[in-house]
């Protein structure tokens, strides 16, 4: 991570439909690091409404996603973010300067059932982890 990433950073999760992947990772980054990261997370299609096995694949691990909705991807998101990390949207995302972009190669939950997300949201946890290290972020237990 470079060393203009500000105190609290804003860090936008996007991914095609903003059904699984990316609002997994957004509700594992507030529940981890609470308001020392402003999370936000979009997507280029976003569906109507979050995956149900994404939501209680969280809920087995104690994260209520019940009240999320998917939105769609912005230019003004995207300039409005430190760190913008992408799950298989490709191209669409909008690159500015100045941005740190991450991209994590993870499997769609789309059309999954628990038994295929339950990996993916045990990976996206990890990752997690593994930017808020990067961030200088000490994860809340």
């Amino acid at each position: 991570m470079p060393d203009h990433i500000p105190t609290r950073p804003t860090v936008l999760f996007v991914c095609v439909h903003n059904a699984g992947r990316s609002q997994m990772a957004a509700a594992f980054l507030t529940h981890l690091a609470g308001d020392r990261v402003e999370v936000r997370s979009a997507g280029s299609a976003p569906a109507d409404a979050v995956n149900p096995a994404a939501v209680q694949a969280m809920a087995e691990v104690g994260i209520d996603m019940t009240a999320r909705t998917p939105r769609v991807l912005t230019t003004e998101a995207v300039q409005a973010s430190d760190v913008v990390i992408t799950m298989g949207c490709g191209d669409t995302c909008p690159v500015f300067p100045g941005k740190t972009y991450l991209d994590w190669a993870l499997d769609d939950p789309a059309g999954q059932g628990i038994d295929a997300v339950r990996p993916i949201r045990d990976a996206i946890e990890q990752r997690v982890h593994g930017l808020l290290e990067d961030l200088g972020i000490r994860p809340r237990s």
